[in-house]
């Protein structure tokens, strides 16, 4: 709230330049922001009596925008990258996939391992489960396991997250 908004009797109020006036009427308090050509602002509307600073809210304004995108710049994505596996992957295969899932991991993406089985591959999902554990076993030095080997389908699908880089 600012100026006339403000429907508190009273208000203690901090200046322009962040010192302590004391509590003050609130109309005195617009007077007194209205002489230096800047706005009353409500601070903390909980407290008694409610703080009110004299400032330019444009400018509040802007620095809280410009602050909030500057965070929003630091951000990091994470994206969720997929790998395909079929049951019957070679040691070749394997190999370069692995090579790729670790890349996705130190970059911070998770990693999502699926193994699609096809037709009467179905009946031998103790190899995908292998597949998967020996995925794990590779990756335990730099992921999480996210979620379990789960089966939607024809897939068996398994989401791997980078483990916190914090301590290093």
């Amino acid at each position: 709230m600012i100026n006339e908004a403000i429907r508190s009797p009273n208000v203690r109020l901090i200046g322009p330049n962040g010192d302590q006036i004391g509590v003050v009427a609130t109309r005195d308090a617009i007077v007194a922001a209205k002489e230096n050509d800047l706005d009353l602002v409500m601070i903390s509307e909980n407290a008694d009596p409610p703080v009110a600073k004299i400032m330019d809210y444009g400018k509040k304004l802007y620095e809280d925008k410009k602050a909030k995108n500057e965070a929003k710049k630091k951000q990091v994505q994470t994206k969720l990258k997929e790998l395909k596996f079929r049951p019957g992957t070679d040691d070749g295969d394997y190999n370069v996939k692995m090579k790729h899932m670790v890349e996705f991991l130190d970059h911070g993406d998770k990693v999502k391992v699926t193994i699609r089985f096809r037709g009467r591959e179905m009946a031998h999902q103790d190899l995908g489960v292998k597949l998967l554990q020996r995925v794990e076993k590779d990756l335990e030095e730099i992921a999480n396991v996210e979620s379990r080997p789960a089966l939607e389908g024809r897939q068996m699908v398994m989401v791997f997250a980078p483990k916190s880089r914090k301590g290093k």
